[in-house]
């Protein structure tokens, strides 16, 4: 690798200080780079060039910035390396005492590849057959309450089949990369990033039965709005991997599949997906 494109939250690199080193080092060693600059309300600027062709993508924030970058360049196919400088980082796999060592071995070409798994989700309002919003997701999808509603109903159905019907906060459709994020706060199962499956885990579910359920990657999810307020037309929210959220009437539905997409991840050490799992959550007790 000699091209990389430098993705940085402005909020976790204080003036770009280790940016710019990361910059300076390819140069360097005789590689090129540009920067982009993050802001996780907005969209990246790609407003440069989109000729130049790059080999990946160094994201420097969290496990948040790995999704933003995930989403907003995902039509550019690129691996991403994660420099964490959040707190858990599951995604982003390198410290930032690692750094230069790690360019080294990217611009050797010593690293290896994952593939992880994308969900596609998409938006029917008003019983129209045409959705209103299409997009995919790393992590996960959530249908909340919106408003003043305390809880809301969601009619869960698998293959074309109802599976269930939810009286909770909301509900959360997962990806194996997910499963460590909110699905791991939900009470959910943590799975190996991996696998090919979904999980369907309830938010404070009002029922002592409500659990969380694997779906093979093959079957097809459906989550349908039901009417719990009279007052109220808005009765929840769906977002992807956190983004800004679409407003949810009674009947509205989000059909969700695998989607053909992977996004793909630079891994540099070999330190299984177990070991770090142990590591992050005891450190962060």
């Amino acid at each position: 690798m000699k091209k990389f494109l430098i993705a940085t939250n402005f909020f976790k690199d204080e003036n770009f200080i280790l940016t710019s080193k990361i910059e300076d080092y390819i140069a360097m060693h005789g590689g090129s780079s540009h920067r982009i600059t993050l802001d996780m309300q907005e969209s990246a600027d790609m407003s440069f060039s989109c000729d130049e062709v790059y080999d990946c993508i160094i994201a420097l924030g969290g496990d948040g910035t790995i999704l933003k970058v995930s989403r907003d360049l995902r039509e550019w196919n690129l691996p991403i390396v994660g420099i964490n400088l959040g707190t858990l980082g599951f995604l982003a796999e390198v410290e930032p005492e690692q750094v230069f060592a790690v360019l080294d071995r990217l611009m050797a070409d010593d690293y290896e590849m994952e593939e992880r798994m994308n969900i596609y989700g998409m938006v029917y309002k008003d019983g129209k057959e045409t959705p209103i919003v299409e997009d995919i997701a790393l992590n996960d999808i959530v249908v909340t309450r919106a408003g003043f509603s305390r809880i809301i109903g969601l009619k869960i159905y698998v293959n074309g089949r109802v599976m269930d019907i939810y009286e909770a906060d909301g509900v959360i459709v997962s990806t194996p990369t997910g499963s460590t994020g909110y699905n791991l706060s939900a009470g959910g199962p943590i799975v190996c990033p991996k696998t090919n499956i979904m999980i369907v885990t309830p938010i404070s579910p009002h029922s002592l039965t409500s659990k969380s359920i694997v779906f093979s990657s093959e079957d097809e999810i459906v989550i349908e709005v039901l009417k719990m307020r009279k007052a109220q037309e808005e009765e929840a929210i769906v977002n992807f991997d956190g983004q800004q959220g679409t407003q949810l009437s009674a009947g509205d539905r989000i059909v969700i599949r695998k989607s053909d997409t992977v996004t793909k991840m630079i891994k540099l050490f070999d330190v299984s997906f177990y070991e770090v799992l142990r590591e992050k959550i005891s450190n962060h007790l």
